[in-house]
């Protein structure tokens, strides 16, 4: 027991070192510094991505953005950091670089990598102007002189970090690409679904590490929230024999009630609360479209 301890912890600098090696470094981005954003696309974007719905502690009656939510998960209990503009415990003291640098490359003001619960890993396909646009609607947020708590993670996941090498194995920066041979609305789907609203990240199988399995997209997978259940597969074959049409599944994301006549729960049940249901009709379809005919 104490030699295979004692062999792990030699092997941590190695580790550390090669995570340092692996990371992508985004130390020499251009800066956003006064480009223009759009307050009211940044707000849409906003709720289209998920950030009210993880950043807020509705259970618990939290201010908007304000943090504190937790997720249970086989890791351990992540918990949702304040967004507001209080400057101390919010984001109050970040410049939009930092902001840019956070989405889409996990890596706070500080230098240290974020957990994927934070999932930049798809908001790494954001292109300046969205950036910009959810910096502007940000600004507008009160703030919350509220310190979100720490996350309560088990070994070996608490140590931090491992994120450096996990980023250098798993994590690729990169930026949404339309394709010229699709319709507009194929591509309009296929951003919110592989950047904004960020699909995969629970209806595509995960590794041990917690990394997403791009070999398996959208195919299902246990949920990695306990008590969460199976998330089913959203393929085009899956979605065609389990009964649904292009239109049942964008009105299902816009009201929470499903071809069948039944509703939504769960996990799912507050994306269409805090997130879809404020969508416009034709990016539901889009979604929807996207995913019945991607290949």
């Amino acid at each position: 027991m104490r030699k295979g301890l004692a062999l792990s912890l030699g092997l941590i600098p190695l580790l550390v070192v090669a995570g340092i090696s692996l990371r992508p470094e985004p130390a020499e981005l251009p800066s956003l510094d006064g480009l223009s954003g759009d307050i009211k696309r940044g707000a849409y974007l906003a709720r289209a991505s998920g950030c009210i719905a993880c950043h807020t502690d509705f259970a618990n009656g939290g201010a908007a953005l304000a943090g504190g939510a937790a997720l249970e998960t086989p890791f351990g209990r992540f918990v949702a950091p304040n967004l507001t503009t209080d400057p101390e415990h919010g984001i109050g003291g970040w410049s939009i670089d930092d902001f840019s640098r956070a989405l889409r490359h996990g890596i706070s003001p500080q230098g240290e990598p974020y957990y994927p619960a934070f999932p930049y890993t798809f908001y790494t396909r954001f292109s300046d102007q969205d950036i910009a646009d959810l910096w502007a609607a940000f600004q507008t947020v009160p703030p919350v002189a509220r310190k979100a708590p720490q996350h309560q993670l088990g070994f070996p996941y608490n140590l931090r970090f491992g994120l450096t090498l996990w980023q250098g194995l798993y994590f690729e920066p990169q930026r949404f690409q339309a394709e010229a041979d699709k319709s507009e609305a194929y591509n309009r789907g296929a951003y919110l679904v592989t950047a904004a609203s960020h699909c995969a990240a629970c209806h595509t199988p995960r590794n041990l590490l917690g990394a997403i399995d791009h070999h398996a997209p959208f195919s299902g997978a246990g949920s990695l929230l306990d008590g969460g259940g199976q998330v089913p597969p959203i393929t085009p074959q899956a979605l065609t024999r389990n009964g649904w049409t292009e239109l049942d599944l964008a009105y299902a994301l816009q009201t929470g009630v499903k071809h069948d006549g039944d509703a939504f729960g769960g996990s799912m049940g507050e994306v269409v609360r805090e997130g879809t249901g404020f969508m416009r009709k034709e990016d539901l379809r889009a979604i929807a479209h996207y995913l019945f005919n991607r290949e």
